[in-house]
């Protein structure tokens, strides 16, 4: 077991130094006179509707859909906060714990990122303008840190925002200069959050195989399905943000556009294969 200084070592002395990510990013480049997405990357993309919205409000709309996806990656990581926080208070020090702070620090460093991005936007987000799914909260607030379901929660809920900001990056220079460097930086460090993830759960389902498989399944693909509707369809309030009347009415056109579900099945196609490889490897 390493001892205090053992585990603040090694997070310095890791390859990569940690650099804040706010200081990485060109904030004088964010602007709000240019798309921040792609309109393909739209949720309403693609409808009828779609193309009866005026210019400025498809420009509006770009942002705040990529603010709304930014606001679920800061409630992921809030969660993640509270668990690790929570594993401190019985004095662990580990291998494990360190490897945790790092991803803390990291996240933090998104999260401010986040905010940062916001306040130069100066575009107004009302407080509660955005809540999480209900059923994901409640797993995340009430899971064990050291149980299966919140591994598999921490896993999933760090991979749906990943492969979103990996696929946004696929645009290239039709992505806003900035908006690619947020999503650079996320895809950076999550990388090493995800391998973190996975030795966990790894080191779990080989001691405490008390799940089945079909159990297994149905809460990831359940996780997976709640989080990629927070992250990929707006609130309503958002819409409305955006400049459009009605926001329930846009959101439910969005949930039945066809065109987003392929998208978004783009996207998360790398998450079920990893779902389906624990699937196939822990219950062979």
């Amino acid at each position: 077991m390493l001892d205090t200084a053992t585990s603040l070592r090694s997070l310095s002395d890791t390859p990569e130094s940690y650099r804040d990510p706010v200081g990485q990013v060109n904030w004088e480049q964010l602007d709000t006179e240019r798309d921040w997405l792609p309109e393909s990357a739209l949720s309403l993309y693609g409808l009828p509707e779609y193309e009866t919205i005026p210019p400025e409000v498809k420009l509006r709309l770009s942002q705040y859909e990529f603010i709304s996806a930014m606001q679920c990656v800061r409630w992921l990581d809030g969660m993640f906060f509270q668990h690790v926080s929570r594993r401190f208070h019985v004095g662990l020090w580990n291998h494990e714990s360190a490897q945790a702070l790092r991803m803390v620090r990291e996240k933090a460093g998104h999260s401010l990122m986040v905010l940062k991005m916001i306040e130069a936007s100066d575009l107004p987000v009302p407080a509660g303008a955005w809540a999480p799914p209900r059923l994901v909260d409640l797993i995340a607030r009430n899971a064990p840190v050291s149980d299966i379901l919140f591994w598999l929660s921490a896993l999933i809920a760090g991979d749906v925002p990943d492969r979103f900001n990996r696929c946004l990056r696929k645009y290239g220079t039709r992505l806003h200069p900035v908006i690619r460097q947020i999503c650079t930086l996320h895809v950076t460090d999550q990388a090493q959050h995800f391998n973190f993830a996975c030795s966990q759960l790894d080191l779990l389902l080989e001691t405490r195989r008390f799940l089945d498989v079909e159990l297994f399944g149905a809460i990831g693909k359940t996780l997976i399905q709640q989080i990629s509707g927070a992250l990929y369809f707006p609130p309503s309030r958002f819409y409305e943000l955006a400049g459009l009347s009605s926001g329930a009415s846009w959101r439910r056109l969005a949930h039945k556009n066809p065109e987003r579900h392929r998208f978004i099945e783009e996207c998360l196609a790398p998450t079920h294969s990893v779902l389906k490889h624990y699937q196939r490897s822990t219950w062979a």
